[in-house]
């Protein structure tokens, strides 16, 4: 398997899961800029939407957008219990949070990297995120991760979403829970690999 990514980028939580799943893939670096990838390749061409991630399968299938491909590579290893079994209430709880984090906190961030996002935008962008943030802070107040006890391809995406904070001013320790979560989750092994591999930590 390939997988597209930009550094510290949204792809960064399909990258997670791969590591956690144990699933051999290859990285391919895209720059977003001019939309190549480190092999002179026009990544347009293989993604028309021109953003990461984008995971290529060995029999040439292809997946874009994060959430079905976290979904995908957790399927791949169950035993790893990275996500709760089709078909159960839990899975549903699971896509539930996926959803929220994708149009209310990662589109939330989008205009904040915006050069040219009006301060209107953005203020009022902000001003969703940290309403978002907030129902999210409390729900982690009692419990370790999103759906309870277990580490689930939701934290590694809700992981990522939060680290984009400090690029932005949008500082999580004013969360006590969400910057307790996310360092937790900074310490697992296979987020410190995946970190490391994207040049993200030393």
């Amino acid at each position: 398997m390939k997988l597209y990514y930009s550094p510290g980028a949204c792809s960064l939580s399909p990258h997670i899961v791969a590591c956690e799943a144990e699933l051999p893939i290859e990285l391919i670096k895209v720059d977003l800029a001019n939309k190549l990838t480190e092999n002179g390749e026009d990544f347009r061409q293989l993604n028309p939407n021109g953003y990461v991630p984008l995971l290529i399968l060995d029999d040439g299938n292809q997946l874009s957008e994060g959430p079905a491909i976290i979904q995908y590579l957790a399927d791949q290893a169950p035993d790893k219990k990275l996500i709760p079994a089709a078909g159960t209430f839990e899975r549903y709880k699971l896509q539930q949070w996926l959803n929220f984090i994708s149009t209310e906190i990662h589109k939330s961030f989008t205009p904040l990297f915006n050069a040219t996002a009006s301060e209107t935008a953005k203020e009022l962008a902000t001003s969703i995120l940290i309403t978002r943030l907030d129902t999210v802070a409390e729900h982690l107040s009692s419990q370790p991760y999103l759906l309870g006890d277990h580490f689930s391809v939701a934290d590694a995406y809700l992981f990522v979403t939060l680290s984009w904070g400090q690029y932005v001013n949008i500082d999580i320790s004013r969360w006590p829970a969400l910057a307790r979560y996310a360092e937790k989750i900074s310490e697992r092994p296979t987020v410190q690999k995946a970190m490391k591999a994207e040049g993200l930590i030393e």
